[in-house]
């Protein structure tokens, strides 16, 4: 299994909402079982909706976590997607994540996990109608005390599959997580980060 999310998105200045589609991948050679996705948002980021899901309990988010939902993915063909239309807003003066774990059925047995990973920017567009982050950037708010000090990820570098470079500890309902930094973590088996 695994997942993906675009590598750039648009905030709107105004009203700080923004848009973009979770996928789940079976990229396997054989029908998955019954498959879980939860979307979670961290810090600026926050979910808001997700098309077809239910909002995670406010006293089963993931520790850290300031929204998340639910997503019934069920059985996924060998080579086939599924697409999921979030809906979240961000404040530009802050700096978000997103994390998207795979679970088997209900059962909270994390099979897959993508981030938590950042979305940001650091050359800020007050002035303009909305602000694009890149997957994988550090925000760095406008203001008089911000500098261009934190830049994005180098090339070739954007969190996709793998595995981690780093791990925390969540939990969720009971279930334990692992949150891998910018990247995806399988726990059913592990290889080779692939290149890209």
């Amino acid at each position: 299994m695994s997942t993906e999310l675009p590598t750039r998105i648009s905030v709107d200045n105004k009203t700080e909402k923004t848009s973009l589609t979770a996928r789940v991948v079976n990229k396997g050679g054989a029908k998955s079982p019954d498959l879980r996705l939860l979307v979670v948002g961290f810090d600026a980021l926050e979910v808001t909706a997700v098309e077809g899901c239910d909002p995670i309990p406010e006293g089963k988010l993931p520790d850290g976590s300031n929204s998340g939902f639910s997503c019934a993915v069920g059985k996924l063909a060998a080579g086939k997607s599924r697409n999921y239309t979030v809906s979240a807003t961000y404040d530009l003066q802050g700096k978000g994540k997103i994390c998207l774990p795979v679970t088997l059925g209900d059962t909270g047995t994390l099979l897959w996990q993508q981030g938590p990973v950042p979305f940001g920017t650091s050359k800020p567009t007050p002035n303009a109608p909305d602000t694009p982050l890149l997957l994988g950037t550090d925000n760095v708010p406008f203001g008089p005390d911000t500098s261009a000090s934190a830049s994005p990820s180098a090339p070739g570098t954007l969190p996709d599959t793998g595995a981690p470079g780093r791990t925390a500890v969540l939990l969720l309902g009971g279930g334990l997580l692992l949150a891998a930094g910018g990247a995806g973590l399988w726990l059913t088996r592990r290889g080779p980060a692939p290149r890209h």
